[in-house]
C-alpha cells in the first residue's frame, strides 16, 4: 500500500506543486505515520470550500488579503492569472474539525498594488483557490483584484432651480468616475435625505433626485455626495427655490354709496393674499379695487308753476286765477309748495255795484278791450309760423338744387395706356345707406358724393401693347381689360393694361420736386432722439419717395415699409428711413408681458400723410388668439412707451394684420413701434431659433461648440452670426426652429454620441439646463450654451456627434453634426455672408404687384357702398382681412386701403393668385344676383356695363 501511494505521488509530481511532491517524497524517506491516511477521512469525498476568495480593491498602496478554507483537504494553494502562487507566499493553517474529524486547511496570500499594475491581460487581475483530497481537486470562484479610485469632479453637478409650488422637481447628478462605482446620497442643508420617510421624494437609478410635488419646505441647498472605498466627493450645492405666485382673495362686499344724495360711487377691495407671493413669485395681475357708480334719489321740493290768466269777471265783480305745485312736483319726500294755489280779486277796481247801471256800462268796455288784445296775439304767432315754414322750404330747395347739380353720369374711357399721356376722369359714388360700421360710436359718412378729377400719371408710357383678355376680370362685368398674359398666373408681369369703366382718380405728377427742406431738417433733427444702436449705418436704410410711393427694405430680413400711391402729397419728395434696434431694448415689459418683435423705427416723425403707410415687422409668437394677448406699443418723444392698441380691439386709429411670422401695420404717424404679448394659457408658444457654431480652440486640441437659443427674429439671428463670424466661429448646421411652450418647464441641452476613442468631452459640459424664465423672458437677447471636446491626436480632423435641445413636455430638436475641422470654415462664412444681403429701395408703380389701372378699377367697383354688403366688405372677407372693419370704413377709399395692406402682406412673394381667386369668387357670388334681378329690370351691384 505504501509503495502504491509513493508511486502515485512520484508519477503526479509534474501535475502538482513542487511542495506537494516534496511532501510525498518526505513521507517515503521518513516512513512511520506518513505512509497511511487518517482513518477519519471518508473515502470518496471531494474538498468543499468553507470560505472562498472575494473580489477586492486595493486602496492607495495597501495590499489586500485573499483567504480560502476547504474540508477535507490534503493540500490547498492559490492560482493567480493562470500561474501557481509560490509556496513561500502562502500562509497555511491546519486543524481538525471537532464534529466531523475531517482535516480543515486554510490558506492566505497578499496581493500588492505593484502586482496588479504589472499585470497586462485581457481581463482584470484574478485569483482562485485549488484544494486536493484523495478523490480529486476542487476549485473556488474567481476573485478579481482591482485598484480602487474616485475622480474629483462630478460629471454633472445639480443646478439651481426655481419651481412653482406643487411643481415637479428633478435635480440631476452624475457622480465622478470611480472603481468601485460610487454610491450616491443626497443632502439637504447638510442633512441626509431618506426617501423611505417621504413618499414624495425618491431617487432614480441615474442618481437623480425627484420631488413629485414641491412644497415650501423643500426650499434649500441640495448637495450630491458620491463615495466608495477610496474617498468621498461632494458636488457644488444647488439652491432650490420654491416660489408661490400670488393670487387674489375674494372680493369684499360693496361699500355704501359715498354720498347720501345724488351721484356717488361704491367700491370693493381684494388682497393678493390667497396666497401671497413668496420667494420671488409673481404678484397678482389686475386691480385690487373696483368702483361702480351709485346714485341715491334726493328729495325734490315742490315748486309753483306760473299763475294762470285771470278768469272773466263774475256776477260778483270778481275774477280768479290758479296755479299748481308741479314745477316741479314734490318727490322722494320733498316739501310741498308753500302759499295759496288760488287767488281772487275785484275786477272793476272798486266800481262794481251789484244790480246797478254803472256796473253794466263798465263791463262791456272791459270786455271789448280784452277782445282786442286777444286778436293781436293770434296775428303775431301766425306771422312767426309762416316765416319759419318759408325759411325751411328755402333750405330744402337749396339742398335739392345743389344735389341735382352734383349728380352727373359716369362714362369714362381710359386711353392713357395707349397714348401714354394724361386723361381726365370724373367719378361720383352713388348715395346709399351706410350699413358698414361695426361700432355705432363711430359714424363715418360713406354716403357723401365723391368727385375725382385730374390726370393719371403712368411711370412707363411704353406699356401700351394690348393682347389677350385676362380671366381675372371675368368676375367683374363691365370691366373690359386686355393684358399681355393671363393674370391668373401673375398680374405683375403684364407689359400693358387697358380697361374701360369708372375709376377714382388721384393726381400724380410725372416729375417730383426736390426734397422738401422742412422735412429734411425734421429728418436730421429726429435722429438725435434715436438710440445709438439704431443710428448706426448698418442698422438703418433710407430712400427718397414721392407721390408715386414705393417700398423700403429694412436693414434686416422681414422689416420693410410700403409707401402706397398718393400717401405722400403731390409735389413733395421725402427721404424716409427704417431702423432696427439691435442693442439693448429700451422697452421694458410690464407684468407678464414679453417682447415679441424688434424695436423698429420708421421716420422722419411728424410727416403729414394723405393715406396710411404699411410697416411690416417680424414676430416670434405662434399666433392663436385663444392663447395670446398681443399689444402694439409706440415710443413717445420723451422716450416712454405707450400702448397703441390691443390687436383684438376695434379702433380707427391703427390697423394690425398678424400672420404667422409678421405683423403688418397701417400707420398715420411715423415713429418707433414694437409688439409685446402675454401668454393667456400654458398652450401659448413662441418660436425659438437654434444655431450651432464651432471653432478650434487656441490649444489646437480642443474644439468649442456654442449653441444659441434666441427668439425667432431675423435681426437677432443676423446679430449672432455676425458676432460668431468676428470670433472665427463656423455655422455647423442649418438653424432650426423650436416651439417653446409657456408651461413653466425649462430647456435642456445635451451633447451625445461623441467618439470616445478620438475625442473626450471636457468635464461639466455634457449636459446643461436653463430655467423657464431665462428662456421665456429673454426679450430678444440670445442665450449661448458652450460645450468643449478634446481630441487625443492632432491628426484627428473629423468630428461627429449629436446635440439635443428639448423642453420638458414640449418640442425637441436634434442636430446631427458631422463636420471636418478643416473644411467647415469656408462653408459657414459663405452662409453668414448671405444672411445680410438684398437691401433695396424701390420707388414708383413698378414697386406694386397690382397694376395701377387695375387697382383703380377695383377701387371704383368696391368703394361704392351696398346695402346688401357686396362692396369692399365682401372683398375684405375674401382676402381674409375681415377684422376691425371700422378702420376701413372711415377711409376715403376702403378698397384702396385693403389693397395697400394686401400689398404689404405679399411683398415677399410675387404671386397674385390669392387676389385673383378672391375676385373670381366674388364674381361667382354676384352672378346669381345679376340673373335674379335681370327680370325685374333692376341693376345689379356689380353690373358696370361699358
Amino acid at each position: 500500500m505504501r509503495k502504491l501511494l509513493l508511486g502515485c505521488c512520484c508519477c503526479c509530481c509534474w501535475l502538482l506543486p513542487w511542495a506537494l511532491c516534496a511532501t510525498s517524497r518526505g513521507e517515503k524517506a521518513g516512513g512511520g505515520n506518513g505512509d497511511s491516511l487518517p482513518e477519519s477521512i471518508p473515502l470518496g469525498t471531494l474538498p468543499r470550500f468553507l470560505v472562498e476568495p472575494e473580489d477586492s480593491y486595493i486602496v492607495k498602496n495597501n495590499p489586500i488579503k485573499l483567504r480560502c478554507k476547504a474540508m477535507p483537504a490534503m493540500q490547498i494553494f492559490f492560482k493567480c492569472n493562470g500561474d501557481w502562487v509560490h509556496q513561500n507566499e502562502h500562509v497555511l493553517e491546519e486543524h481538525v474539525d471537532e464534529y466531523t474529524g475531517l482535516s480543515v486547511r486554510e490558506v492566505l496570500i497578499n496581493v500588492s498594488r505593484q502586482q496588479v499594475e504589472d499585470f497586462h491581460g485581457p481581463e482584470d487581475y484574478w485569483c482562485l483557490c485549488v484544494a486536493w483530497s484523495q478523490q480529486g481537486t476542487t476549485k473556488s470562484r474567481k476573485a478579481t483584484v482591482r485598484i480602487a479610485y474616485l475622480r474629483k469632479n462630478f460629471e454633472q453637478d445639480p443646478q439651481a432651480k426655481e419651481v412653482p409650488l406643487e411643481g415637479k422637481i428633478i435635480l440631476h447628478c452624475r457622480p465622478p468616475e470611480g472603481v468601485p462605482s460610487a454610491k450616491v446620497e443626497w443632502l439637504k442643508n447638510e442633512e441626509p435625505i431618506d426617501p423611505q420617510r417621504d413618499p414624495n421624494v425618491y431617487t432614480t437609478a441615474e442618481h437623480n433626485l425627484i420631488i413629485e410635488q414641491a412644497h415650501l419646505s423643500d426650499s434649500g441647498n441640495y448637495t450630491c455626495v458620491a463615495s466608495n472605498v477610496v474617498a468621498k466627493r461632494r458636488s457644488t450645492a444647488a439652491t432650490l427655490t420654491v416660489f408661490v405666485n400670488g393670487a387674489w382673495s375674494t372680493w369684499t362686499e360693496w361699500s355704501p354709496c359715498s354720498i347720501h344724495c345724488g351721484r356717488g360711487w361704491q367700491k370693493r377691495t381684494r388682497t393678493c393674499t390667497n396666497p401671497a407671493p413668496l420667494n420671488g413669485g409673481t404678484f397678482c395681475e389686475g386691480t385690487s379695487v373696483q368702483k361702480i357708480v351709485c346714485s341715491s334719489l334726493c328729495p325734490v321740493d315742490g315748486g309753483w308753476e306760473p299763475w294762470n290768466r285771470w278768469s272773466i269777471c263774475s256776477s260778483e265783480c270778481e275774477h280768479q286765477r290758479v296755479r299748481a305745485c308741479v314745477a316741479p312736483e314734490p318727490r322722494y319726500g320733498g316739501k310741498f309748495c308753500e302759499g295759496a294755489s288760488q287767488e281772487s280779486e275785484n275786477c272793476t277796481e272798486g266800481l262794481c255795484i251789484q244790480s246797478q247801471t254803472p256796473l253794466q256800462e263798465v263791463q262791456p268796455q272791459s270786455n271789448r278791450r280784452r277782445g282786442i288784445e286777444t286778436n293781436s296775439d293770434v296775428a303775431l304767432y301766425s306771422g312767426l309760423g309762416a316765416a319759419v315754414i318759408a325759411v325751411a322750404m328755402l333750405v330744402v330747395g337749396i339742398t335739392l338744387y345743389r344735389r341735382s347739380q352734383s349728380e352727373y353720369g359716369v362714362d369714362v374711357i381710359d386711353s392713357s395706356a395707349l397714348t401714354g399721356g394724361f386723361q381726365s376722369f370724373s367719378f361720383k359714388a352713388a348715395r346709399q345707406g351706410n350699413s358698414l360700421l361695426l361700432n355705432p360710436a363711430m359714424q363715418p359718412d360713406l354716403t357723401v358724393s365723391r368727385t375725382y378729377s385730374g390726370p393719371i400719371c403712368f411711370q412707363d408710357p411704353v406699356n401700351k401693347e394690348l393682347m389677350t383678355q385676362s380671366p381675372l376680370f371675368d368676375s367683374l362685368p363691365g370691366i373690359k381689360v386686355k393684358v399681355q398674359s393671363s393674370l391668373m398666373v401673375s398680374l405683375g408681369v403684364a407689359d400693358g393694361v387697358e380697361y374701360h369703366g369708372r375709376v377714382s382718380s388721384r393726381t400724380y405728377p410725372r416729375n417730383n420736386r426736390g426734397v422738401d427742406k422742412i422735412h429734411a431738417r425734421s429728418n436730421a433733427s429726429s435722429s438725435q432722439h434715436l438710440p445709438t444702436a439704431v443710428t448706426r449705418a448698418e442698422n438703418r436704410t433710407s430712400g427718397i419717395f414721392g407721390c408715386l410711393g414705393g417700398c423700403l427694405e429694412g436693414p434686416t430680413k422681414g422689416v420693410h415699409l410700403l409707401v402706397p400711391l398718393g400717401a405722400i402729397p403731390e409735389g413733395n419728395s421725402w427721404e424716409m428711413y427704417l431702423a432696427v434696434n439691435q442693442g439693448e431694448n429700451s422697452l421694458q415689459p410690464e407684468g407678464a408681458e414679453i417682447i415679441l418683435s424688434p424695436e423698429v423705427t420708421c421716420g422722419p416723425p411728424g410727416l403729414t400723410l394723405s393715406n396710411p403707410i404699411a410697416l411690416t415687422i417680424p414676430h416670434c409668437a405662434m399666433m392663436c388668439s385663444e392663447h395670446w394677448s398681443i399689444k402694439l406699443k409706440r415710443q413717445t418723444l420723451t422716450g416712454k412707451w405707450e400702448e397703441v392698441m390691443l390687436l383684438e380691439d376695434e379702433t380707427t386709429s391703427c390697423y394690425c394684420l398678424l400672420d404667422s411670422h409678421s405683423c403688418h401695420i397701417l400707420l398715420d404717424h411715423l415713429g418707433t413701434y414694437a409688439l409685446v404679448g402675454e401668454a393667456v394659457t400654458e398652450c401659448a408658444e413662441k418660436r425659438l431659433k437654434l444655431a450651432v457654431f464651432g471653432r478650434l480652440s487656441y490649444s489646437s486640441l480642443e474644439y468649442n461648440f456654442r449653441v444659441y437659443c434666441m427668439d425667432d427674429i431675423p435681426s437677432t439671428l443676423q446679430e449672432v452670426m455676425s458676432e460668431e463670424r468676428s470670433q472665427g466661429g463656423n455655422l455647423l448646421d442649418e438653424p432650426r426652429t423650436l416651439h417653446f411652450k409657456a408651461n413653466s418647464y425649462g430647456l435642456q441641452i445635451s451633447m451625445l454620441d461623441v467618439p470616445q476613442f478620438l475625442w473626450r468631452i471636457k468635464q461639466l459640459s455634457v449636459f446643461q439646463e436653463f430655467a423657464f424664465s431665462h428662456i421665456w423672458c429673454r426679450n430678444q437677447q440670445p442665450l449661448p450654451c458652450a460645450f468643449r471636446v478634446e481630441r487625443f491626436n492632432s491628426a484627428t480632423t473629423q468630428l461627429s456627434c449629436k446635440i439635443c435641445v428639448r423642453q420638458l413636455k414640449g418640442d425637441e430638436q436634434v442636430f446631427h453634426l458631422n463636420t471636418s475641422i478643416l473644411e467647415n470654415e469656408r462653408e459657414a462664412v459663405h452662409f453668414c455672408a448671405q444672411a445680410a444681403s438684398d437691401v433695396a429701395t424701390l420707388a414708383g408703380p413698378k414697386t406694386f404687384k397690382i397694376p395701377y389701372s387695375i387697382r383703380q378699377k377695383i377701387c371704383s367697383t368696391f368703394d361704392v357702398p351696398s346695402a346688401s354688403g357686396k362692396d369692399w366688405r365682401l372683398l375684405a372677407q375674401k382676402l381674409h382681412i375681415d377684422r376691425n372693419l371700422s378702420y376701413f370704413a372711415v377711409r376715403s377709399s376702403p378698397a384702396g386701403t385693403l389693397l395697400d395692406i394686401w400689398e404689404a402682406q405679399h411683398q415677399n412673394d410675387r404671386d397674385l393668385d390669392s387676389l385673383a381667386s378672391a375676385l373670381e369668387e366674388i364674381g361667382r357670388i354676384q352672378c346669381p344676383a345679376s340673373m335674379k334681378t335681370e327680370g325685374d329690370g333692376d341693376e345689379s351691384d356689380y353690373n358696370y356695363g361699358g
